[in-house]
């Protein structure tokens, strides 16, 4: 795992450019840095050395070094892959992943990225044609942004490589500050710093000339089948030893974190890793460890825990929202830094358990479908009445699902993450020409609208919320420590069961998940199986009612940031109703105070 970073001008000081570009995110890559310039363009990269320790330092060349590459991430099926190509006779010089990508590229040019299997962003400079290429993999495990200013073209694994680039323009982009209150990420492809744009999983693109075109390899496509249940339970477990077995491809000894539910519980109990880590809290509500510790016992391995506290998690919150480049107002994305921090002592890859739950239908939303037939039976335009009426007044749980169940889904559900509904979060934001959000998901909508109502949840889920939400912070908190996290439910295999299954065995009136817990029952020598899911909890409800926090919210509440970007009277009030028990406010709260905080770590100063 590293981070990489490059640009295309004809600047002649890119030697110091580029080194100070990778120094900022040399935590991404602490063992070794390496760099490629020439008059066109310039390539950094710094090191996380995981496979072929001795001999895969980057850049990396083909044969005659017309190409050349940084690359970050895992190839797990590069052993196949160097198996077909030494058959086209290209000669290898190192063991790594890096050089069958190389390789790769010369030989099927941009086709290559449909042929592997694993997590990468990865930019390779062709000197005789003088093209930059990038892509990024389908899942959108690895991160990768680009900016072009006048005849200068960056692109970098973390934003906050540019800002060491005298062509970047620090400029906030306003116009989508509601559409994240409402999704508690940034939902769209440009950033909050205007002109930034990420490119999308499953993205490709080719700079020639100072123009670019970016074209798309991949997308989730499902096609439900009526399969029968135990054949399909039998698929899962194949598809998951295989996928395991991959993700445990390293030269270094690899961990895994773990909660208390199935699918950190599956992947531990298939991998077995000697180690393994858990952090919790001293409110028994909100802790994992016991749970974590009684499945390990059981498999004979070791377990390390920490126990957050309210002062430590307050503390290191500016720093990580520092480090991830965007405001993240998920709380067990702080989480995430300290289980990752804790590993860091002891390996430098863990696995991880991201993606089953939009595979193979883990949230309790999905359940609608099947749970709340009886509503939808009654007219639409009495329903969508309902719903109508509903949108005036408070919300809270048993109007939200009048409000819900009185739309088509594509009008209202923009993922699981939703805070703010638009009207309240453009009516607290002071800026003009705010994004709504329906416009937002509208092109996913219409890609799938052949499909059923639960994959459109899938997919919205996976990428406005995995991709967004989850994968990002997991990146970034494991690179901020020097580790490198692996996520064996992103798999192609694992995919290819997961896009066939059937309603039944994705929800069922008991359970959510009902195919994947039984294959971890296989495996899983405690009732994890079946626990219900809790997310990664965090205390915060209770927190932001104790003197601490609330004084800490209020003085950023009261702040000359907060005045200029948002009605100072509704944030205030939604902090005091919270305080006073008049209306659970928190995780609006914390969506405004996350804001604020990242807008700090860089538009300040």
């Amino acid at each position: 795992m590293c981070g990489i970073a490059g640009f295309v001008n004809q600047a002649k000081n890119k030697k110091s450019i580029i080194k100070k570009m990778t120094d900022r995110i040399a935590h991404r890559g602490p063992d070794a840095e390496g760099f490629y310039i020439d008059e066109n363009v310039a390539l950094g990269h710094r090191r996380l050395s995981i496979i072929d320790l001795s001999t895969g330092n980057q850049p990396i060349y083909n044969e005659d070094k017309s190409l050349v590459i940084v690359f970050n991430g895992e190839i797990y099926n590069y052993i196949e892959l160097r198996t077909e190509l030494l058959k086209f006779n290209h000669i290898f010089t190192t063991n790594s992943d890096t050089e069958v990508l190389i390789h790769g590229y010369e030989q099927w040019g941009s086709n290559l990225p449909k042929k592997l299997r694993g997590m990468f962003a990865f930019a390779i400079w062709d000197t005789k044609k003088h093209e930059l290429f990038l892509a990024r993999d389908g899942w959108g495990i690895k991160p990768l942004y680009y900016y072009q200013f006048a005849d200068t073209f960056m692109f970098a694994s973390e934003i906050k490589a540019f800002l060491d680039h005298p062509n970047f323009h620090r400029e906030f982009n306003e116009q989508i500050l509601s559409a994240y209150l409402c999704f508690n990420s940034t939902p769209t492809t440009e950033t909050f710093f205007k002109g930034v744009y990420r490119l999308e999983p499953g993205h490709q693109l080719l700079l020639k000339d100072n123009k670019y075109t970016i074209e798309r390899f991949f997308k989730l496509e499902f096609n439900e089948q009526a399969n029968d249940f135990n054949t399909i339970v039998d698929d899962i477990s194949k598809a998951m030893q295989d996928s395991v077995d991959h993700h445990q491809i390293a030269d270094v000894e690899v961990g895994s974190f773990l909660s208390s539910g199935i699918d950190s519980s599956y992947l531990v109990s298939v991998a077995k890793p000697d180690k393994t880590y858990t952090i919790g809290y001293d409110d028994p509500k909100y802790d994992e460890i016991s749970y974590a510790q009684d499945l390990t016992t059981k498999l004979k391995i070791s377990n390390k825990s920490k126990k957050i506290t309210k002062e430590e998690y307050l503390k290191v919150f500016p720093k990580i929202m520092y480090h991830m480049d965007e405001p993240l107002a998920d709380p067990s994305a702080i989480a995430l830094y300290f289980v990752a921090e804790l590993a860091s002592h002891d390996v430098k890859v863990v696995l991880s358990g991201e993606g089953a739950d939009e595979f193979f239908g883990g949230y309790n939303s999905y359940r609608e479908e099947i749970d709340h037939t009886w509503y939808m039976k009654i007219p639409y335009f009495i329903r969508h009445t309902a719903a109508y009426l509903a949108s005036f007044l408070p919300d809270v749980r048993g109007l939200n699902f009048i409000y819900r169940r009185g739309q088509k889904l594509e009008d209202y559900h923009i993922g699981l993450g939703r805070v703010f509904r638009d009207k309240e979060a453009m009516s607290i934001v002071k800026c003009p020409n705010q994004i709504n959000t329906k416009d937002i998901v509208a092109p996913y909508y219409q890609e799938y609208q052949n499909n059923s109502n639960l994959v459109k949840r899938q997919v919205i889920d996976y990428y406005f919320w995995l991709v967004r939400d989850f994968l990002h912070a997991v990146d970034r908190n494991t690179m901020m420590c020097g580790l490198e996290a692996r996520t064996p439910f992103l798999d192609l295999e694992v995919f290819k069961v997961a896009s066939t299954l059937p309603v039944n065995a994705k929800i069922n009136r008991k359970t959510t998940k009902p195919a994947l817990r039984a294959a971890a029952k296989k495996v899983i020598p405690n009732e994890s199986y079946k626990k219900k899911k809790l997310g990664f909890p965090v205390p915060l409800r209770e927190w932001i009612k104790e003197d601490t926090y609330y004084n800490v919210i209020k003085t950023s509440f009261t702040s000359e940031i907060a005045n200029k970007y948002f009605n100072q009277a509704k944030i205030l009030k939604l902090l005091e109703d919270h305080r006073h028990n008049k209306k659970d406010n928190y995780k609006k709260i914390w969506t405004i105070y996350t804001f604020l905080v990242w807008y700090q770590q860089f538009f300040t100063e």
